[in-house]
């Protein structure tokens, strides 16, 4: 047996039979104790009456409530604030018990010598310090042979940010020596911490510190615990630890944290996703939760990215029943098998969930299931979402996403379903590819509907998810896996991106705003340059660009753009009452009289497969898209805009293959 079962093999012995023992004998003493500082004196003379029935008294009831409220079940070798407060709410229930009967019982004693009525007050505070002091002494023992446990390489950490997160993991470290990790000091930004101690952890200094403090600390990691920190002040620390030669760790960003603990076992590498991160939103859960509570709920697309996300944020507003609908089997068994484990965890969840394969494309399939499960509310997720897929299989795109759409209506409208959430994207918006225009041609239909039926059917526009299935960020990965080279498509494309799940929060504060026919965007910060996410994916990843790797420019694909637009010419956007959601409350007015005809000729192009048939039905529809509007054009009129561009280095050029 070694040091540390040694000293558990002791814990449990005197949990169960020692502190018990050990409690009546402090417990006398405190009464002793109390009546010695009441009087001041040791021989208590005419007092020995009233003092042997308050101590038993005192020992019986105060005992009495230790068991019923489990002090002795404990676990004093990890004892916490919780268990302390535990002891101490027990202890003053007890000496409030037996000061009321001792104090009545005194009266029948034989003598002049009652229980004096401060005696209980005095005996509380005693009882107290003298049952709490052996068991946190233990712990304290405990923790100081764990840390003196040999053969362990201790890991000298920082911590950047000394709020509640970092706090946890300094905790977590403590309790578990076995993980070889040694805090030697927290580092934030905030001046009014400098210097004080947290969990017995001195803060160091802020961000700009770094350098110095890992030098005379000896540190070998950084962790950065900032869940809501914005992506600029992560990738400063990032810069800041690359400079001074230590790696870092971070605990997942605020978004991923909804369950709101951090512990060690969440500590991972940084990611583009945390070098992109931006100020958490601010969502309504209760509007939200208005919407979703005790509703049935449908979500198609549910085992795709977005879809799945939609689910898990859709569970934790207890509806009362809800739908996984998609095509593919095992994506959707996936994610029934785990939201039905994320259920019985949560033990009080009464949420039915179902899983239906179907495919959208099939409408009395879509009637049958929307006419069975009677949803309250819908979220269309389900889509064909790659670009250059859908160039070249154009037929596939208006029959997902424009045909399967128009089903998924009307089944809908058949049902009476009041709400309907259609996930669009910001390719919507003058399109130059097939999927940018069927997406758009699905918008236009959801406003059709919404005009038609007066009933809450609203599309949701938002950019490129990161870690999304097809991601470019997930691309890079495996290019840099692989040793390279990492390929983008031109030097100066530039994209909006969001995380999933800050995508599906304001998707669903969205959906509890929308009326009607309305088009909400979504705030989607700042554009990034595709070449710089691939560098800082190189350097996060250790390796550095034309050294370890190369970036090739592939040149660019059908169906792409230079920079993605977020509105729509004659869209009038105005803010709503959430601060990163905007609204074209106008969507409806730019439906086309004859919406349903070209949309029934465009399903007819597209079942005979004929793409200049297709292309002509979109140009119909969307009078805004342009297939010939290319890459090309865009960068000729930027650069009339920007006489003067800094030239692009280390960066090789080859033929239009193997984009990403």
């Amino acid at each position: 047996m070694n040091l540390n079962q040694r000293t558990q093999h002791l814990a449990r012995h005197l949990r169960n039979r020692y502190f018990a023992l050990g409690d009546v004998i402090m417990l006398v003493g405190a009464a002793y104790l109390s009546y010695v500082l009441r009087l001041e004196r040791v021989d208590l003379e005419a007092f020995w009456p009233s003092f042997f029935l308050f101590t038993a008294l005192a020992v019986g009831i105060t005992l009495l409530t230790f068991r019923r409220v489990g002090i002795y079940s404990r676990y004093w070798l990890y004892a916490s604030v919780e268990e302390v407060l535990l002891l101490v709410g027990s202890a003053t229930v007890a000496a409030l018990v037996v000061g009321g009967l001792s104090v009545v019982a005194g009266y029948f004693l034989p003598g002049n010598a009652p229980i004096p009525r401060s005696i209980p007050f005095i005996y509380l505070l005693l009882a107290i310090a003298l049952t709490a002091g052996p068991r946190l002494a233990l712990r304290a023992t405990a923790g100081r042979v764990r840390a003196r446990r040999p053969n362990l390489p201790a890991v000298r950490a920082l911590v950047m940010g000394a709020g509640e997160a970092g706090s946890m993991i300094v905790r977590e470290f403590r309790n578990n020596p076995q993980l070889g990790v040694q805090v030697v000091g927290f580092l934030d930004d905030d001046p009014a911490k400098r210097g004080v101690q947290i969990r017995g952890v001195r803060v160091l200094g802020t961000r700009i510190d770094i350098p110095r403090v890992v030098e005379q600390q000896r540190v070998d990691s950084v962790i950065i615990a900032m869940p809501t920190a914005p992506g600029k002040v992560i990738r400063d620390v990032v810069s800041a630890c690359e400079q001074a030669g230590v790696q870092t760790k971070t605990i997942p960003g605020i978004y991923e944290l909804l369950g709101g603990t951090v512990s060690v076992n969440q500590l991972r590498d940084v990611d583009i996703e945390d070098l992109l991160r931006r100020e958490p939103v601010q969502t309504d859960t209760k509007a939200v939760s208005a919407l979703l509570r005790g509703k049935r709920v449908l979500v198609t697309g549910a085992g795709g990215s977005i879809g799945g996300e939609l689910c898990r944020q859709v569970l934790r507003c207890e509806p009362e029943s809800l739908v996984l609908l998609g095509h593919g089997e095992n994506s959707i068994f996936a994610i029934d098998n785990e939201l039905r484990k994320a259920s019985a965890r949560r033990g009080s969840s009464s949420t039915k969930i179902t899983a239906v394969i179907a495919d959208i494309r099939d409408a009395p399939r879509m009637k049958a299931v929307l006419a069975e499960h009677q949803p309250h509310v819908i979220f269309h997720a389900a889509a064909h979402k790659h670009v250059h897929l859908m160039e070249t299989n154009p037929a596939e795109a208006i029959t997902n996403n424009v045909v399967g759409t128009r089903n998924l209506l009307d089944a809908a409208l058949a049902s009476s379903i009041e709400h309907f959430v259609m996930i669009s994207t910001d390719k919507a918006v003058n399109p130059v590819g097939i999927m940018g225009a069927s997406k758009r041609v699905a918008e236009l239909m959801v406003h059709e509907a919404a005009h038609r039926s007066g009933k809450a059917y609203v599309a949701v526009r938002f950019g490129n998810v990161l870690a999304s299935r097809g991601s470019v960020v997930l691309t890079f990965k495996q290019q840099i896996a692989e040793g390279g080279p990492v390929t983008i498509t031109h030097e100066e494309m530039t994209r909006y991106f969001m995380t999933i799940p800050e995508a599906v929060q304001l998707v669903m504060q969205a959906s509890a705003l929308g009326r009607g026919g309305e088009v909400f965007m979504l705030d989607m910060g700042e554009p990034v340059k595709i070449v710089d996410m691939a560098r800082d994916l190189i350097q996060l990843s250790g390796l550095e660009e034309g050294r370890d790797i190369d970036i090739i420019v592939t040149g660019t694909r059908p169906g792409e753009k230079l920079t993605e637009e977020l509105f729509i010419a004659g869209e009038q956007y105005e803010p709503t009452t959430h601060e990163k959601i905007y609204i074209a409350a106008n969507a409806t007015n730019f439906v086309p009289a004859n919406v349903s005809e070209n949309v029934e000729s465009l399903a007819c192009a597209a079942q005979r497969g004929n793409k200049g048939e297709i292309v002509a039905r979109l140009r119909a529809l969307v009078p805004e898209f342009d297939e010939a509007r290319s890459v090309e054009h865009e960068v000729e009129d930027k650069l009339q805009l920007t006489p003067a561009l800094p030239a692009l280095t280390g960066i090789r050029v080859r033929g239009n293959s193997h984009a990403s």
